[in-house]
């Protein structure tokens, strides 16, 4: 899975109607629903919406025929295999009848062609780790540390032995990560890892 690493927008004229698609990360509801806010143009005919947040989703077709505007833009989502996103088209009308195909295409069309070009971050699921070490190996702790790509700490409180961290950890390689902690110190790095 992935996300998008800003907001961005793409623009093009179908048969005189003109759609602008506006696209960005979120990491909320209350923030899917200020994106949308932000976004839609209350001069516009139509601002049709949707947002994937994990298993949470919700999209509108503002008016226009049932399942020709949001759904398609939520498609353009699930089809990219994005979470954590939210994507606004909207739709100044030109005077020609798109039909629902048509609009399914120009919806769907416009928010794909947003997404495709947007640059994105990967999802990485992490679980919390807290790593106690002595003062003789905290350099080569965080210097292991932070040659993983995947790891982030979070942070560091220093004890009356040495240090403890706080660190995030890629679920996937948590547990080569922790046998490498304990095999560099020989024993005298233990972490625990948070449910």
């Amino acid at each position: 899975m992935f996300t998008l690493k800003a907001v961005s927008t793409f623009e093009q004229d179908i048969r005189k109607s003109r759609f602008l698609a506006a696209a960005g990360p979120i990491d909320g509801e209350q923030a899917a629903k200020d994106f949308i806010a932000t976004h839609a143009h209350a001069d516009a005919n139509h601002n049709c919406f949707a947002w994937r947040l994990g298993q949470v989703y919700r999209f509108s077709d503002d008016g226009e025929p049932s399942g020709t505007g949001g759904k398609p833009i939520l498609q353009a989502i699930d089809g990219q295999a994005l979470d954590g996103v939210a994507v606004v088209v909207t739709r100044w009308f030109g005077g020609i009848l798109l039909g629902s195909g048509g609009l399914i295409r120009a919806y769907g069309g416009t928010a794909a062609l947003c997404l495709r070009a947007m640059e994105k971050v990967e999802l990485v699921a992490r679980i919390e780790a807290r790593i106690t070490c002595v003062f003789a190996d905290l350099a080569l702790v965080k210097a292991r540390l932070a040659a993983l790509r995947e790891v982030r700490i979070d942070g560091e409180t220093f004890i009356a032995t040495g240090a403890e961290l706080v660190v995030a950890l890629p679920e996937a390689q948590a547990g080569d990560i922790v046998r490498m902690l304990v095999d560099i110190t020989a024993g005298r790095t233990t972490v625990a890892l948070q449910a």
